[in-house]
C-alpha cells in the first residue's frame, strides 16, 4: 500500500505528496473568496487549512490513496490540490470506505481546464492502482463549475442535503469496469 502520494506530470501539471511548506500557500487559496464561498461563508482559517493538510497526508498512510498537491509545470507554484480520500461526513447515504474525490483550484486557474486536467490524472492511476469502486463528491449546488466538472467525470446527482448548515449535492461516480 502507498504511504506517500505518487508523483504524477500532465501537460501542465505535477501532482505531487503534500510538503509541510505548502502550509501558507494552500491556507490563501482556500481565503480567496471565489474559493471559500463553497465551503462555508468564513474563510478557512490557518487551524483548518493545517487541518485538511494533515487529512491529506494521513489518508495515504490509511488508505493509500489521498489527495495530491497540484503545482503549476510552467512555474512550479503550488495551485491547489485535487484527489480521492475518505471523510466519514455525517451525511447520508454514508460513504463510508468508498473514496471521495475532491478539487479545489486557486481562482487564477478558473477556466484555463486545469481542475479538468488533475482530475483525469488521479481517475487514471485510481483505475490503475484501485480495485474497481464508486466514488463520491460533495459540491454546493451553488458552484456551477464544479457539477459541471463532475459532470464530465462521470458522476450523477444522488441527493440534496444539509450539510454544515448549508445545501449540499451529493454525487456519486460508478466504479469503473
Amino acid at each position: 500500500m502507498l504511504r506517500e502520494a505518487p508523483r504524477i506530470e500532465t501537460d501542465r501539471l505535477v501532482l505531487r505528496h503534500w510538503r509541510k511548506d505548502d502550509f501558507r500557500p494552500y491556507h490563501a487559496i482556500l481565503r480567496q473568496p471565489e474559493v471559500h464561498r463553497h465551503f462555508g461563508p468564513a474563510p478557512a482559517t490557518a487551524e483548518d487549512c493545517w487541518r485538511r493538510l494533515l487529512a491529506a497526508v494521513g489518508n495515504w498512510q490509511f488508505n493509500g490513496f489521498g489527495t495530491w498537491a497540484v503545482e503549476r509545470k510552467a512555474d512550479g507554484k503550488l495551485i491547489g490540490n485535487a484527489g480521492l480520500f475518505t471523510a466519514w461526513r455525517d451525511i447520508e447515504p454514508e460513504f463510508g470506505d468508498e473514496p471521495e474525490m475532491g478539487w479545489i483550484l486557486d481562482t487564477e486557474t478558473h477556466g484555463q481546464g486545469m481542475a479538468s486536467e488533475a482530475c483525469a490524472a488521479v481517475l487514471d492511476w485510481a483505475k490503475d492502482n484501485l480495485s474497481p469502486t464508486p466514488l463520491w463528491a460533495i459540491i454546493a449546488p451553488a458552484n456551477a463549475p464544479s457539477l459541471k466538472l463532475a459532470e464530465r467525470l462521470g458522476f450523477e446527482p444522488v441527493t440534496e442535503v444539509v450539510y454544515h448548515d448549508s445545501p449540499t449535492l451529493v454525487l456519486r461516480r460508478p466504479a469503473w469496469g
